[in-house]
This record gives structure tokens, C-alpha cells and sequence, in this order.
């Protein structure tokens, strides 16, 4: 993040410290932690972490949002910090928002994008499949199947997975684990996903985000956005 902030990232980090020292202090997460809440976070807060644009922060402006950066996401990330807050913001408004501005399609960046930013939809990215981060270690199988795909497989420590309405999917449409070349990136309603049976899922072509030999290279940038934005995080402590 920038040493030195702009006037406008000023107001920005204002407007969010104001924000969460006033609705999210450390009282709140001990809160939801003592009440063994089911979602983990405010949803009320949330509803208004958007009225405010923070959700839609690093959404392009045609799709509703500010189109601002990875320093302003990290401004925003350093306030979560301060107060240990609870939010879908890392998942849903940075490496989702991320993923989807990259490689999404025209349709998939104007079905999901607005919606985001208006603080509807909520996003994860399952990616890791053991208890390490290894994103090349990828094994989940795309198959052909008709006019689509089958997914046959399983993910871990999938964060905000739990109240996600919509997965990004890392999958092999080729190649093994450890290869770069035959990722593919899948959205995945999980409506549907909780409707499948076992470990397999069919979904259409229009759910591939990016497919090999190009999605890795979406992946590696999104994964390293996210890296930062909570070593931003970690400054707010």
C-alpha cells in the first residue's frame, strides 16, 4: 500500500474506520463467537459495508461499482484488522470481484458483478484440496458431458463457502496435479450444488470463467492479490 494516501484514499480509510470502530469493534466478534452464530458475520453490516461502496470498491464502474484498486482494497482490509471484523469482503469484493473482472465473460461480469457490488451475492473461491496451499495441486476433474461439464471431486478450506451463493472453481478440463496447462476456472451456483448428489456436479459451458491454457495465469493473480490484501490485514492489528 502507498505510504502516502491520496485525499480521496483518506476519506476512504475514514469513512471505513468510522464505520467499523462504531459497528464492528472487537466486542462484536467476540459476539458472534460467544453466540455461536452460524453465518460468522453481520449481514445487516454487510447490507451497509455496500450502501457505502465499499463492496462494489474494485467492481468497474459500468457494473455498478467504483473501479478503484488493490490500494484501496488494502485501506479497507487494514480497518477490518484493526477490530478483527468478521466480512466477506476478502472473498466476495476482492478475489471474487478479481477473478470475474479478468476472466469473466461480458454475460458473467453483468449477471454477477452488479450484484456484488449491491451487496446481494456473496462469492468464494475453492481452490485448495488438502490441508496445504497448493494451488497446482489441483486434481478435481472436469469432464465432458453433453453440453457441459461434470465435476467430480472435492475442496477444503473454502473461506465464506458456507454463505456463498455463488463458487469459483478451480478444475482439470487436462493434464494432473501439479501441471499449470488444463486448469479451468467454473462458477458454480451453490443452489445447484447443494442439489447434486455425492461428489459430482454437471454444469453448462457458459459456467467456465477461464479456461486452460489461460486460467492459471488468472489464478496466480487473483491468489497474489490475495496475499496482499491480508498482509494488509495484518497491519491493521
Amino acid at each position: 500500500m502507498a505510504l502516502v494516501l491520496t485525499e480521496e484514499q483518506s476519506m476512504l480509510r475514514d469513512s471505513a474506520r468510522g464505520l467499523i470502530s462504531d459497528r464492528a469493534p472487537v466486542s462484536h466478534l467476540r459476539h458472534l463467537r460467544d453466540s455461536k452464530d452460524g453465518t460468522g458475520f453481520s449481514r445487516d453490516l454487510w447490507k451497509t459495508f455496500a450502501e457505502l461502496g465499499f463492496a462494489g470498491l474494485l467492481v468497474p464502474e459500468e457494473f455498478g461499482g467504483s473501479g478503484l484498486g488493490s490500494v484501496e482494497a488494502g485501506i479497507v482490509m487494514e480497518e477490518i484488522g484493526r477490530t478483527l471484523m468478521p466480512s466477506p469482503f476478502l472473498s466476495t469484493a476482492v478475489l471474487a470481484v478479481s477473478a470475474l473482472s479478468r476472466g469473466g465473460s461480458a454475460a458473467q461480469k453483468s449477471e454477477h458483478l452488479p450484484k456484488i457490488s449491491a451487496g446481494s451475492l456473496l462469492a468464494a473461491l475453492a481452490v485448495d484440496e488438502g490441508p496445504k496451499h497448493r494451488p497446482l495441486q489441483t486434481n478435481l476433474q472436469a469432464m465432458r458431458s453433453g453440453n457441459g461439464f461434470k465435476l467430480n471431486g472435492a475442496k477444503s478450506f473454502v473461506v465464506d463457502g458456507h454463505v456463498a451463493d455463488l463458487l469459483l472453481v478451480a478444475a482439470r478440463t487436462a493434464g494432473s496435479a501439479g501441471e499449470h496447462a488444463g486448469l479451468t476456472l467454473f462458477l458454480v451456483g451453490t443452489l445447484v450444488l447443494w442439489l447434486s448428489r455425492g461428489r459430482r456436479l454437471l454444469v453448462g459451458l457458459s459456467a467456465i470463467v477461464m479456461a486452460a491454457p489461460f486460467a492459471w495465469s488468472v489464478v496466480y493473480l487473483f491468489l497474489d492479490t490475495d496475499s496482499s490484501e491480508r498482509a494488509e490485514r495484518l497491519v491493521g492489528l
